[in-house]
């Protein structure tokens, strides 16, 4: 004996409005599948930048450093020019009225800015720190005056070696005579992270005492 089972009939506008959840379904998990891939790589791109600027930074206060050295005692004592320094302030820079910063790679002024008259923009915003022409060059690459090697290249290094300025800034001593005027250096640095458009600028007084 057969038992015959009966199944409703679906109708084709049941089939259709089925289709039509089904499609709407399919098409929100593709929106977000499309949109947790969006903000997987913005914020991939977003780790890259920030080590990027780090790497940018580290090299800054490199630069720095190097420049305390050249100012201080630099270990290496074929470049070093540690002694043109001192509280006075630099000693032999050119009395010329129209010298501001010494350029070329091959001057021992090299990077060593008069104190700004009043009124006038400091050095350090007027010098293409960019520029790395033997000539034209204002600015001290890393290493220059000291000796003291700095890894650049391509992966996780500087693209561009850092570079710094030195300028005079009169340190003003109350009760103290016009010839005893004594000097700071402001230090103007600036690092590169793997793209040269990644910088960062810092800046820092130091105080020689003789």
């Amino acid at each position: 004996m057969k038992t015959l089972v009966t199944v409703g009939a679906v109708s084709c506008r049941q089939l259709g409005a089925a289709l039509v959840v089904c499609l709407l379904m399919l098409s929100v998990i593709l929106l977000l599948g499309i949109y947790s891939i969006q903000i997987a790589l913005q914020e991939q791109k977003t780790a890259r930048n920030e080590m990027d600027r780090q790497l940018a930074f580290q090299a800054a206060e490199a630069a720095l450093s190097d420049a305390e050295l050249d100012i201080e005692a630099s270990p290496d004592s074929e470049k070093s020019r540690s002694r043109l320094f001192s509280a006075q302030g630099v000693s032999g820079l050119p009395e010329d009225s129209d010298f501001v910063c010494g350029s070329g790679i091959s001057s021992r002024f090299l990077g060593i800015c008069k104190a700004a008259i009043e009124g006038v923009p400091p050095a350090w915003q007027g010098i293409d720190f960019l520029d790395s022409s033997s000539g034209t060059v204002s600015s001290v690459p890393y290493g220059r005056f000291t000796g003291q090697p700095f890894p650049t290249g391509d992966g996780a290094l500087s693209g561009t070696m850092p570079r710094y300025l030195i300028e005079l800034i009169p340190d003003k001593i109350a009760g103290e005579r016009a010839d005893q005027l004594r000097y700071v250096y402001r230090i103007t640095a600036i690092g590169f992270g793997m793209h040269q458009k990644t910088q960062v600028v810092l800046q820092t007084l130091y105080r020689k005492l003789d």
